[in-house]
């Protein structure tokens, strides 16, 4: 591996913890359900905080996310979880565009439908049932299903390089898997997942850190 892949493996890896923290931020509150209360729905969604939330979050968050997959991608590249952590990559990669769109159809279309809503539209939940219909529900459950294929594979690559403290991967790969299905089940469950996802994620950050920057160091001496 080139020193300049090495600096931005190093580097970009810094991304996960970011990433985990901003999905627990993501998940200190939570929007009522439109289907049996639009009016707070409503109140919720026109807040500056939703509209905050789901850009820096959820969609910035998303890439970061991606990022730093790709960081450790490079890192694992001459390890045997090379090709584990190849597809973890590319299904996380894919997942987190897929799921990015979606959130950024809830930026900007949520408190629109709440904006009709409040301004006396009585077909403001018309609106949000044609926003969130079969395309866009299709479109997240793909999402969501390669978001955790890429963090079990991710996590796997994690626990069988040699590198890192085995319950790092393992770790991780849980919170991804326990993040995405407290979204359908016990939500409060997402804010334990992206506790989980923060402590495995600065472990592998600061164990690649430690790692790479002597080799950085080195200066070849000419004979």
């Amino acid at each position: 591996m080139t020193t300049q892949l090495q600096a931005f493996a190093r580097k970009a890896v810094w991304a996960l913890p970011v990433w985990a923290a901003l999905l627990f931020l993501g998940t200190l509150t939570h929007q009522p359900d439109p289907q049996t209360d639009f009016s707070g729905f409503a109140a919720y969604v026109t807040t500056t905080w939703f509209l905050i939330s789901h850009l820096f979050n959820s969609i910035f968050g998303a890439a970061l996310g991606s990022i730093g997959a790709i960081g450790l991608m490079i890192y694992l590249h001459d390890t045997p979880a090379v090709n584990r952590a190849v597809t973890g990559t590319v299904a996380t990669v894919l997942g987190n565009t897929l799921t990015a769109s979606v959130f950024g159809a809830a930026a900007f279309a949520q408190p629109a439908a709440g904006q009709m809503f409040l301004a006396g539209q009585q077909n403001a939940l018309e609106f949000y049932n044609r926003v969130y219909a079969a395309p866009l529900f299709g479109t997240v459950l793909v999402g969501l299903l390669l978001f955790i294929i890429g963090g079990v594979f991710v996590g796997i690559a994690i626990a069988t390089s040699g590198r890192f403290p085995r319950w790092a991967g393992w770790v991780y790969a849980l919170g991804v898997i326990v993040f995405v299905l407290s979204n359908f089940l016990l939500p409060v469950g997402q804010s334990v997942a992206a506790v989980l996802l923060f402590a495995a994620t600065v472990v592998v950050a600061w164990t690649v850190s430690r790692r790479v920057r002597p080799q950085e160091e080195r200066i070849p001496v000419s004979p």
